[in-house]
């Protein structure tokens, strides 16, 4: 990983890095489309919509289907999401102690994901991770175009007055390797998500991280390396 460049900020995804919910995710949204009679797999909607934001991964299903979604799709999807997380999600194994050791170190941390400001707020309150990073929480409801596009990163980088090129992003889609790359900033996947299987690493490295971490341990390696001297 390169370091000619201090790092001045580190910027975390959400889903899949500091919590688990990608797994969860995926198996309500295939079974709400099976339900309605497009048929998808937990595995299916993993592949075809991972990193994206809500209204692209709807539009790109219609796209799919060639029909519009029901109109109480999304109040549907969201009520029972909601219901899942609370039930089941977890904080990423390990990442407490990363978020320690970078209090610690002094390095400065946000949040910016492609989920809107009120899935955030939740899947971050019921993981307990909330107060670690607010109110340095970022949505790509807040700017023009979500992930591939770089602009949600350009815009966590410029609330927290901190060049791009010094700015770390850990990701675990190739949507959001793309965009930090497209935001000239360095970027580390994450392969340590429950729906990271085998070839997921492989799939990072391609999409243009510098690395690839399979875990939190190995994340935390890498950035008390990068941590100002």
């Amino acid at each position: 990983m390169r370091t000619e460049v201090g790092t001045g900020l580190v910027i975390f995804d959400c889903d899949g890095v500091l919590v688990d919910s990608e797994p969860i995710a995926s198996r309500v949204l295939a079974d709400l489309l099976t339900e309605i009679g497009f048929p998808m797999s937990a595995e299916g909607a993993l592949d075809r919509y991972t990193g994206i934001t809500l209204p692209a991964v709807l539009a790109k299903v219609e796209e799919e289907w060639g029909r519009p979604l029901p109109r109480d799709f999304l109040d549907r999807l969201r009520a029972r999401d909601q219901a899942a997380f609370r039930a089941e999600l977890q904080p990423v194994p390990g990442v407490t102690a990363v978020l320690d050791a970078l209090d610690a170190a002094g390095m400065r941390k946000c949040v910016a994901s492609s989920g809107a400001p009120e899935k955030l707020r939740l899947t971050l309150t019921v993981t307990g991770l909330w107060d670690r990073f607010a109110p340095h929480i970022y949505s790509a409801a807040q700017v023009p175009r979500g992930k591939p596009w770089p602009d949600l990163f350009l815009h966590a980088a410029a609330a927290m007055a901190v060049p791009a090129q010094a700015c770390l992003v850990v990701e675990d889609s190739s949507a959001g390797i793309k965009a930090a790359r497209a935001a000239g900033m360095r970027v580390i996947g994450f392969a340590g998500g429950g729906h990271a299987g085998p070839g997921y690493a492989g799939m990072l490295a391609e999409a243009g991280a510098e690395t690839v971490v399979p875990d939190m341990p190995a994340l935390g390696r890498l950035l008390a390396a990068a941590a100002p001297a």
